[in-house]
């Protein structure tokens, strides 16, 4: 007798399988539904032409919109496009990157340290070599006398919120489910790396139907426990000078209207970490800005005689701490709100409350009822706040000068963007003066990577914002911000901006060096060695001379066929540099603005501070002031091991 039942599995190869099961993840956040994997970038070689590469072929031939394919330049530029994509999505969805054996696969390393760094999920693909190592050692392949079984894959591990290696076929099913888990959990997320063999991704296995049919990963939003939300209230009730530190938590839980609302009933003023930029517009009242070692002057006189810190959704980096001198009240109290236990046990905190930010924050308006900051509080924070503000102001005014300033380009950007821009930003100088100047005016209009700080993040990963801007419908215009040192790390996503036509503004600042370490090696004592972009100089064996490099990088970007604008150096530089930004906007092509700054021109000081060890013993005199300056100030550190219980 026949059967009827219905046929119940799929013959497919690994990768196949692998790429419709992606196509068929849907992230649930409350009313927001998503696909988690929206596509997937590719380079390929020999380790994944015939086997992802195979299958991104065949359903694009057959059902384009199931995982739409993308090209990129570079291995690493293509995590950080799935960083940016997160970024703008709220960690809701990101892409999947597909890299061959062996280098395709270590270009990636840096991205997947980044995303794990950020915590934002970003879906690794790298291709491994022969799981039956028939035919050992192939083109690519890492050997290891001491380990066979090791490959270039394996770095992954460290870097990764979650690796695992599909060494059968019939591991792909236990392997993805795994994978979706990590990428999806706002307390684990990070870097998810599934290495595949290339004998494997070619293999066929029968696939069950019900692992390709579409699934929802509701994101997790934990309420606050009772006994530890009490305490936390009881701390905050007896404080006399709150201050809150938001993270990048505030965001991707879209807590920002409740932020909002907490901080305009209780009068508790807000420094925000770089992460956390946009919780709240530049101009509330309770806003003082950037807090740490690149804070404002306003949120860095408040931190520091806080005797309550109310920290929500940050990871509390060296930066946010200023190296843990931000914070000086002797009986300063934590209460640290995070989703992920880690986070919310920092500083020996013993009111760690672990849930989601925006269940907490709520949680926390309700029982703080009638609780409000005593009115010298508030005249101080008000006080501190115009007194920056007009600080900002001083440095946004066109100086005049042959060259500007970093600060007056900061300020000529600023006014001839739209309220909805997003800034783009990771590394150099530019992310101190950001965190100081920058006038955030929209949740999403801040995005300054400064987890892992990685030079060459700005295009890819503005390039990967715009993308996931362009996904939900919004026109809004992503302006990336790069000096020339980051520039020149990883600047051939904009080859993958031309191809697709996607609209990016980059305002290229060069200062012929790098800025930001050059300033920090003054004061430390090594006097911008190594720092100034120079011609060699065989005699003094070094790059200090005065001979500036023959570099035209405007030239290199109109060579990947953008439209470029040069300024000239000179009094008019701000002013052409505003109409250049008002004419990109107008414009539906990519632009590059290229412009010459002096870097020796700063931000206000805000009091912040940054633990960069100095030489203990050098012969050197300069080397020697610098020592007993960090001594000095080094007394400021606390070890932050816990504030007294209530």
């Amino acid at each position: 007798m026949a059967s009827t039942r219905r046929n119940t599995t799929r013959r497919m190869t690994v990768s196949q399988a692998l790429v419709e099961f992606l196509a068929h993840q849907w992230t649930v956040d409350g009313d927001i539904r998503e696909r988690t994997v929206p596509g997937m970038f590719g380079i390929f070689g020999h380790g994944n032409v015939a086997g992802i590469g195979q299958a991104l072929k065949q359903y694009n031939v057959e059902a384009p919109d199931l995982m739409p394919y993308y090209q990129a330049r570079n291995e690493q530029a293509m995590v950080h496009q799935a960083v940016g994509y997160a970024r703008m999505h709220r960690r809701r969805g990101t892409y999947a990157a597909a890299a061959s054996v062996g280098p395709g696969a270590a270009n990636m390393l840096t991205g997947a340290a980044l995303a794990t760094t950020n915590r934002m999920p970003a879906l690794l693909l790298p291709s491994d070599t022969f799981a039956t190592r028939v035919a050992d050692p192939v083109l690519q392949q890492l050997e290891q006398p001491w380990d066979i079984g090791l490959t270039v894959n394996d770095a992954f591990r460290p870097l990764s919120r979650f690796f695992d290696r599909v060494q059968r076929p019939e591991q792909l099913f236990s392997i993805a489910l795994a994978a979706m888990r990590v990428l999806t959990d706002p307390a684990e997320t990070g870097a998810v790396t599934i290495a595949l063999p290339e004998d494997v991704q070619a293999e066929a296995l029968d696939v069950p139907v019900e692992f390709l049919q579409d699934r929802e990963w509701h994101l997790r939003r934990p309420l606050p426990e009772r006994g530890p939300l009490a305490r936390a209230v009881a701390a905050i009730r007896g404080a006399k000078k709150p201050f809150l530190v938001a993270g990048g938590g505030v965001l991707y839980s879209s807590a920002e209207e409740q932020l909002r609302a907490l901080v305009e009933a209780t009068g508790i003023p807000v420094g925000t970490s770089q992460a956390g930029g946009g919780v709240l517009a530049w101009d509330h009242p309770q806003n003082l800005g950037g807090v740490g070692a690149t804070g404002t002057l306003a949120a860095n006189r408040l931190a520091a005689e806080a005797d309550v810190i109310i920290g929500i959704g940050t990871r509390y980096s060296d930066f946010t701490t200023a190296s843990r001198t931000a914070f000086q009240n002797p009986e300063v109290v934590f209460v640290n709100i995070n989703v992920a236990s880690f986070d919310a046990y920092k500083h020996g905190s013993q009111l760690p409350v672990v849930a989601d930010a925006r269940e907490a924050i709520i949680a926390l308006q309700s029982e703080l009822a009638g609780f409000r900051v005593d009115a010298g509080y508030a005249e101080r924070v008000a006080r501190e706040k115009a007194q920056w503000d007009a600080s900002v102001d001083e440095a946004f005014a066109p100086s005049g000068s042959e060259l500007p300033g970093q600060p007056e380009i900061i300020g000529a950007v600023q006014s001839s963007s739209a309220p909805e821009d997003v800034i783009v930003q990771a590394a150099g100088s530019l992310p101190g003066d950001l965190h100081k100047l920058w006038r955030v005016r929209d949740p999403l209009g801040y995005h300054v990577e400064y987890a892992f700080s990685c030079m060459g993040y700005e295009i890819a990963g503005g390039l990967g914002a715009k993308r996931g801007l362009v996904a939900d419908g919004d026109e809004r215009d992503v302006i990336v911000m790069v000096g020339d040192g980051s520039y020149l790390m990883l600047n051939t996503e904009l080859v993958t901006a031309v191809a697709e036509g996607i609209k990016l503004i980059v305002v290229l600042i060069q200062n012929h060096g790098y800025a930001s370490i050059g300033h920090l090696s003054e004061t430390v004592g090594t006097q911008r060695f190594g720092t100034k972009y120079r011609e060699y100089d065989p005699r003094a064996r070094n790059f200090q001379g005065d001979a500036l490099l023959p570099v035209d990088l405007a030239m290199n970007a109109r060579s990947y066929g953008l439209d470029v604008v040069e300024i000239s150096a000179g009094a008019s530089a701000i002013a052409e540099l505003r109409a250049a930004v008002a004419a990109a906007k107008a414009s539906t092509r990519a632009t590059v603005i290229h412009i010459q700054s002096d870097p020796l021109v700063y931000a206000p000081d805000g009091e912040g501070w940054w633990d960069v060890p100095v030489a203990e013993v050098s012969t050197d005199a300069i080397t020697r002031g610098a020592r007993r300056e960090y001594e000095r100030l080094r007394k400021n550190q606390r070890p932050l091991v816990g504030g007294a219980a209530l």
